[in-house]
């Protein structure tokens, strides 16, 4: 079954059900109080992350056994075969232990690609086909299909059309280790002075969604996650949005610039 065609529409129908679970699992336990599993500088790991992929798995497992999962809190099966699902349980743990309601379920579910030549970085021979981003404190859900639109609750969304950086509102994040931080500063730096209001948030998959749906023009961050931004990115992609990424040192690590298109090449010469 992990190499055969799978009907995306299903796996949307399956994504969505599991983002709807884990995110009421995170409206339950919002207020009380959190296990911490681990923590360091500038990242918190909580056992409820836990638990919601778990509950992920359980959902996607019963309907596609043989696909593996690549996610944030583990890995199940090959991750390097013909399909994959990828998972950020709670995208946005920080902003969750502190009892801000600004954070997320990310699913995306990816394919293989026939092979294009060589290629030097495992996630480059994989492209998204199903994008599912849930906000649980907002219900706003943002789903997408390789191929259609990208809708949030239902409702089509398209990019801005703002072409000008001192028009436009940019998030920016700085990851989780020194070397993101050192390498981001200078670029919040840069921006503050170009652009009309910078955001710092702290949840990649809301930010790549919030792109999408035209609230804000730009993202940009080094050090980011596969699980963070694939199931946002194709949302972006199919609202007609620009999601520019390229590998970094670090499994499944990016730096990335998400724009509405029409900023693309300002943002990309301020990282």
């Amino acid at each position: 079954m992990n190499n055969q065609p799978i009907n995306w529409t299903q796996a949307l129908a399956t994504a969505v059900k599991a983002a709807r679970a884990a995110g009421e699992l995170m409206r339950r336990n919002m207020r009380s109080i959190k296990k911490v599993n681990s923590a360091t500088r500038h990242d918190i790991k909580l056992e409820l992350d836990v638990r919601c992929q778990k509950l992920i798995e359980r959902i996607v497992r019963a309907v596609y056994p043989q696909i593996a999962i690549l996610g944030e809190e583990g890995v199940l099966g090959d991750t390097q075969a013909g399909h994959r699902w990828v998972v950020d349980p709670i995208d946005g743990t920080v902003n969750f232990t502190y009892g801000i309601p600004h954070c997320c379920v990310s699913i995306a579910l990816q394919t293989r690609k026939a092979e294009r030549g060589a290629r030097n970085h495992a996630d480059a021979h994989y492209e998204t086909v199903v994008g599912v981003v849930y906000d649980p404190f907002c219900d706003e859900l943002w789903t997408a299909l390789r191929g259609g639109k990208a809708y949030l609750n239902g409702k089509q969304i398209r990019v801005s059309n703002r072409k000008r950086l001192g028009e436009a509102i940019v998030t920016i994040g700085f990851a989780k280790g020194p070397a993101t931080l050192k390498r981001m500063l200078p670029v919040l730096n840069r921006l503050a002075h170009r652009v009309r209001k910078v955001r710092i948030m702290g949840a990649a998959a809301l930010a790549m969604t919030y792109v999408a749906s035209g609230r804000m023009d730009g993202y940009i961050e080094a050090g980011i996650s596969l699980w963070d931004i694939a199931a946002g990115g194709l949302i972006l992609e199919r609202a007609g949005g620009d999601f520019w990424r390229e590998p970094i040192p670090g499994e499944h690590k990016f730096q990335l610039v998400a724009s509405n298109g029409r900023l693309r090449r300002p943002l990309l010469a301020l990282l």
